[in-house]
């Protein structure tokens, strides 16, 4: 197995190729709160609606008793929106969700490649949580349902070997997780305080992937 040293230089340079920037973080630097939920709870249009997401998601407590079994990870810092160099608040449409696709998609697809890369380079326990609600699929099964839904749906999932919960899903602060390792975030105002307008392209965005 790769010494845990090289492994870490590995995925960086494996985020670096891809034009993101990763910085090790201590397991413990990673800041799990209950609040984070409620946001997605009250205020979030995408709640319920994939399974990456709550209710499905781990909740902070289980989140926080994973987090602890590990030493260290990957956190990885994405900048800007592709396909969109430049827009304004008057260029996203009132469902933004596809309109940022591109961008949760480069989120996810490359949480998975590190958390993979990392598997078989022998840290069996490498596990990844992306960003934003999942949009592998047009409409999640979730959504789909008519009805309750419990974690029995889940083996219906399309694509069960990529879906990760995002961090802030899993209850995850990402504004003081990203301020622990140098990182100082903002919030993006929206034209008129109208959800999902933001006055600037300036959207950075974060994945975390647990190596060992």
């Amino acid at each position: 197995m790769i010494d845990l040293d090289d492994e870490l230089r590995k995925l960086e340079a494996l985020a670096g190729e891809q034009g993101v920037t990763a910085r090790r973080i201590a397991a413990s630097d990673v800041v799990v709160s209950e609040w984070v939920r409620f946001k997605c709870r009250y205020g979030c249009k995408g709640y319920a609606k994939h399974l990456s997401c709550p209710p499905y998601a781990p909740s902070p407590a289980e989140t926080r008793a994973m987090v602890n079994e590990y030493e260290v990870g990957i956190l990885l810092r994405f900048e800007g929106v592709p396909g969109h160099d430049h827009f304004g608040p008057d260029e996203i449409p009132k469902d933004f969700h596809g309109f940022y696709k591109d961008l949760i998609l480069f989120v996810n697809r490359l949480v998975h490649k590190v958390e993979k890369t990392a598997f078989y380079d022998g840290y069996y326990k490498a596990f990844g949580f992306g960003g934003y609600p999942c949009i592998y699929c047009e409409e999640c099964v979730a959504e789909q349902a008519r009805g309750p839904v419990d974690e029995s749906m889940r083996r219906t999932c399309r694509n069960m070997d990529l879906v990760r919960p995002s961090m802030e899903a899993a209850g995850m602060d990402v504004f003081a997780t990203a301020r622990n390792v140098g990182w100082e975030l903002s919030t993006i105002p929206c034209k008129d305080m109208e959800y999902g307008k933001i006055i600037h392209d300036n959207v950075v965005s974060f994945g975390l992937v647990l190596i060992e």
